[in-house]
């Protein structure tokens, strides 16, 4: 230490602002915008979710008023819905770096 100029010592915090400055100068992203843009880089999966959360409902409404057959049949449908929305995902995955 005894060799470093005084210059030298704060060097990382020199880099330190540099990376603050850049980082608040690039525009950030808000939460609808990010919302948007990875809707749009991937469709299905916000649809696959919205079957998802459509399936659950109906079939806890369905829990509720006591009819059980409906009631299995789109707790079966849910874990497909969820199934599609996983599989899109992990293809969206794969598939979106190498569309860049």
């Amino acid at each position: 230490m005894a060799d470093l100029k005084p210059d030298d010592e704060l060097d990382w915090v020199k880099i330190h602002e540099d990376l603050d400055s850049t980082y608040t100068t690039e525009s950030t992203e808000t939460f609808l915008q990010k919302a948007k843009r990875k809707t749009l880089e991937n469709p299905l999966v916000p649809i696959g979710a919205f079957a998802t959360i459509t399936a659950l409902s109906i079939g806890i409404f369905n829990f509720y008023k006591g009819n059980a057959e409906m009631q299995q049949y789109m707790m079966r449908a849910r874990v497909g819905a969820q199934a599609f929305t996983i599989v899109c995902m992990v293809a969206g995955f794969i598939l979106l770096p190498k569309s860049k």
